[in-house]
């Protein structure tokens, strides 16, 4: 798959702009399928007689599932040409997030830093991801690689073919 006209360049966004993604329902399908990825059978997520006994009392989804899950409903809200994830700091795990839960990611822009004469630029973004009832389970700041409108032009310069 390839950006398409809807991708935004880094220089199509502003400091203080903000998104809210579209909704994902948490599944036990999800937990499941996320423990045999990452290794992560933590009775808390996998054993309901045990989550019983817990302050949960009922199993809870992983806390780097709900990060991955929030990094592709961020890929739509914006919709951005992103070459590379940079970093993650800051991150909290605030609440826990259940099955049957839905969760969506809101995200602000924080700073922007131009990079390569305006080809590239990081984007500095704060991220929430919030409950059905707009409680932040997760929040932090993550930094990305865009792809800004000088590459375009600086491409469209060099590919040209000398004339004959």
């Amino acid at each position: 798959m390839s950006y398409t006209t809807f991708h935004l360049y880094y220089d199509d966004v502003e400091v203080g702009q903000e998104w809210e993604s579209l909704g994902r329902t948490i599944t036990e399908t999800d937990i499941a399928n996320f423990a045999g990825i990452s290794g992560d059978f933590n009775p808390i997520h996998m054993d309901h007689e045990f989550a019983k006994t817990t302050m949960f009392r009922r199993p809870i989804a992983q806390g780097l599932l709900l990060l991955s899950l929030a990094s592709g409903l961020g890929l739509h809200a914006p919709p951005m040409r992103t070459i590379a994830f940079v970093t993650l700091r800051e991150w909290s795990f605030k609440e826990a997030v259940y099955i049957g839960d839905t969760i969506r990611l809101r995200t602000k822009v924080l700073a922007k830093t131009d990079r390569a004469r305006g080809r590239f630029g990081v984007i500095t973004w704060q991220r929430h991801i919030v409950n059905q009832h707009g409680e932040i389970v997760q929040r932090g700041v993550t930094e990305t690689l865009v792809e800004g409108r000088a590459n375009v032009k600086h491409k469209t310069v060099h590919e040209q073919k000398p004339a004959s």
